[in-house]
This record gives structure tokens, sequence and C-alpha cells, in this order.
């Protein structure tokens, strides 16, 4: 498996926990959106696309199957968000 793109929104807004969402494509043939980087206690973490259940309970829409695909899906999503708070920062400064 091979993430071929990946595009990073940043969220504005100061209230809010999550900071971007994100979507990759898949060897470019799949694309799951609505993945959340979350700023926790330890750093950001990402959160895969859920639904909340009549219950109020939240449950994965699409999730890896293993950790090592996880890893691998946390680790390429949140390079991108740091390198798109960099270019974002960059944009501010030139302003």
């Amino acid at each position: 498996m091979k993430i071929s793109d990946v595009r990073v929104r940043i969220v504005k807004t100061d209230k809010s926990k999550i900071k971007a969402s994100a979507s990759i494509t898949i060897d470019e043939c799949f694309v799951v959106h609505d993945i959340k980087v979350i700023e926790g206690n330890e750093g950001y973490f990402i959160a895969m696309p859920s639904r909340k259940t009549p219950d109020g309970e939240f449950k994965d829409i699409v999730h890896p199957l293993n950790t090592e695909t996880r890893e691998m899906i946390k680790d390429i999503v949140l390079k991108a968000f740091e390198e798109a708070k960099a270019s974002e920062a960059e944009t501010e400064v030139a302003e």
C-alpha cells in the first residue's frame, strides 16, 4: 500500500482541539477524507473518520486493520500537517 497524496486543511480556531482535517489517497485509486489532527496532552495525534451513533458514541467509519498501517498513516499525515503549519506561518510573516 502506498499513500500517493496527502492534503491538509488547517482549522483556524483557537477554541477547538481539532487543528486540521486531512485527506489521503491510497494507491492513486482510493481516498479517505476527514482524518482529524487533534492536539492532545502529549502532542498531536490523528482520529479516523467517524460517525456519532444514536446513543452518543463515536464509531470509526474507516480504519486501518493493523498497527503498522495506522503508524504509517499517522506519520504521513502529521508530517504533512507540520509542513502546512510552517507554510501558513511563512505566509503570515510575508503579509
